[in-house]
Parts: C-alpha cells; sequence; structure tokens
C-alpha cells in the first residue's frame, strides 16, 4: 500500500482552498496526508483551513502569524514529507479523480520514473471545477533524463502544467529545497534537478486543473512574455552553475538553451507582431542579443520541434484573417 503526501501552500485563496483540498481527499488513495500552509492570509483562509481539518484527520496545519514568502512553504512541505510519493498543489489548482492513482500505478511499475505529469484542464476565475468523466490508466511517454533536460534547452521553455507533477519522495528528498534566488522561475530549476534522478513520464490524460485569474503568481510574466523569459533564462543559468554542471556534456546543453531561448524570443517578437501588441522590439533586441544569427536568418527549426506549433500558427492565421475583415468593413464604412 503506498503513500502519498500533498502539501498545499495557500494566501488569501480561502475562496478557493476547500475545492482544493476536497479534489486531493477524494483521490483513491488509502495512505494520503495533507499539509496546509497557510501564509498568513487576511482573507477566511485560516477559517477554512481550520474547518477541513476537523472534519478529516488527513489535514494537517501550518498556520503562520508572519508571511514567509512562498519558497519558505514550498520547503517546508519538502522536509515534512515522508511517504512514497509527495506532490506540492497551489491552493487555487485541483487534481482530477484519479490523478494520484494513476500517477503511483505508473511508477511502481517502472521505479526509475523520478516523477510524472499530464494534461490540464483550464478553468477561468471563480467557476466551479468541471465533472470529469472517469479516465482509465492511460499510455504514456517515457522521457530519460538526458533527453528531458535537453528538450527543454531546444524549446527555452516547459510545456508543463506544473499541478500535475507527482514526484518519488527520495528524489524530491535527495534534489532539495526550492532556490529563493529564483522568485519565478524556481520550479523550472526544481523540475531539472529531479530529472537528474531518472526518467520522466509524460501521462497521456488530464490529472489535474489549473484556475486562471488576475492574482495568479505567473500572471504578469505571462501579460508581458519577455519577462517570463528572462526569468526562465535566469533558471536555466542557475541550474547549469550548479547540479547540472555535472552532467557530462553540460558545457553543451548550456549553449542550447542559450540558443533556444533567443529563438523562443525571436518567435514570441514575430507572434506578439502578428497580434498588434507592444514589445516586439524588446523581444528581437533579446532574440539578437543573445543569437545574432537570428537578425538574418529566421530559426524555422524552432517551430518544428514545439509540438503546438500547428496551432499556434492557426490561432495567428485567424487573428490576421479577423483583422483584415475588420479592416475591410471599415474602409467600406468610410466610403462617402
Amino acid at each position: 500500500m503506498k503513500s502519498v503526501d500533498v502539501v498545499i501552500p495557500n494566501y488569501n485563496y480561502g475562496r478557493y482552498l476547500r475545492a482544493c483540498v476536497d479534489s486531493v481527499l477524494s483521490q483513491d488513495v488509502e495512505k494520503l496526508r495533507v499539509l496546509i500552509v497557510d501564509n498568513a492570509s487576511t482573507d477566511d483562509s485560516q477559517e477554512v483551513a481550520r474547518e477541513l481539518a476537523a472534519m478529516d484527520p488527513r489535514v494537517e496545519l501550518r498556520l503562520r502569524e508572519t508571511n514567509l514568502g512562498p519558497h519558505s512553504s514550498f520547503n517546508e512541505g519538502i522536509d515534512w514529507a515522508e511517504s512514497d510519493y509527495f506532490l506540492i498543489l497551489c491552493s487555487d489548482d485541483f487534481l482530477v479523480p484519479g490523478a494520484l492513482n494513476r500517477a503511483v500505478t505508473i511508477m511502481e511499475e517502472n521505479p526509475d520514473i523520478a516523477y510524472t505529469y499530464g494534461r490540464d484542464v483550464d478553468i477561468q476565475g471563480d467557476a466551479p471545477i468541471p465533472v470529469m468523466a472517469p479516465q482509465a490508466l492511460p499510455a504514456y511517454r517515457l522521457h530519460s533524463s538526458r533527453s528531458f533536460i535537453e528538450r527543454f534547452c531546444r524549446l527555452g521553455v516547459f510545456q508543463i502544467p506544473g499541478p500535475s507533477i507527482i514526484i518519488r519522495t527520495s528524489v524530491q528528498k535527495r534534489t532539495g529545497h526550492y532556490r529563493t534566488e529564483l522568485p519565478h522561475s524556481d520550479d523550472y530549476d526544481v523540475w531539472l534537478r529531479l530529472a537528474l534522478h531518472g526518467s520522466v513520464a509524460e501521462l497521456d490524460c488530464i490529472q489535474a486543473g489549473i484556475r486562471t485569474h488576475g492574482a495568479n503568481r505567473s500572471s504578469d510574466l505571462w501579460a508581458r512574455q519577455i519577462l517570463h523569459i528572462l526569468h526562465t533564462a535566469d533558471a536555466a543559468e542557475c541550474f547549469f552553475a550548479h547540479e547540472g554542471s555535472e552532467m557530462p556534456d553540460a558545457n553543451y546543453l548550456h549553449r542550447l538553451a542559450r540558443r533556444g531561448l533567443a529563438e523562443r524570443a525571436y518567435w514570441s517578437a514575430i507572434s506578439h507582431l502578428l497580434r498588434g501588441d507592444k514589445g516586439v522590439g524588446e523581444l528581437l533586441k533579446l532574440a539578437f542579443r543573445w543569437r545574432p544569427a537570428t537578425a538574418f536568418l529566421p530559426p524555422v527549426g524552432y517551430l518544428l520541434q514545439r509540438p503546438d506549433t500547428l496551432r499556434r500558427l492557426q490561432r495567428l492565421v485567424d487573428m490576421w484573417a479577423r483583422g483584415r475583415k475588420r479592416f475591410r468593413i471599415g474602409e467600406a464604412g468610410s466610403r462617402p
């Protein structure tokens, strides 16, 4: 009977906390513990947390009087964990039914797996969690440690929903804490370090839900893409300055990461241009500075490696076509 520990960091998300915890407690795992770490919330979060703990003995609490920042919550959870498997689930996100059992079953079949992740479902604002149809044990892709890290380097980004990441606790203990010097890309650094200890399984199913709202920790980064790219670069630099430097081909992968980030900045600039968004110039300057060749030769190879390229291109084409249609209608309406 395998056990799972789930850490739920919270700050002023009392309106989401109950749904998040319920999504964990309803999982079909017999040995389960939940730790709510509240970072001195000023809303009703601590009251909600006490109610949840009073209703279920599997729920433990750390209710702070002082806000110590998210890193402290993550790292306290790592120190607390003692079960076979481990998950950090922010309180505005949630697990879908069967997520823990699917991940644990697959990881038990392959002891080399450091962690698993799946797809996510996105809900907006305060919308209720959707009812999910039952999902069978999914197929999955197994990425070796080397190939997983190289894929990140080539793309300059992770396309992983963080709430779906379920980790072998022994691997998390060896990997250690989140780094406070990375305020917005600490998770990227941890995912790279975790991958040094084993393979990574990508599950072909929905494992978690992500709630998108104005108070998201990363909302400012996604609003200004250049900030997300710069913070991702910080994570890559930190990784290769520390644990990543021990990889046999660390220098090659480090150069590959800088190239991938430059090419990502280039195509982000083109995307901004087609949408009519601001920030095209600063993205191009960043791309040219990190990889001067992009000033003369568009990095088409980058697009061929991203699995979401066709979807993104179709969306841009649709936006461009709608823009042209509106322009023609406006032009016709202005004629005498």
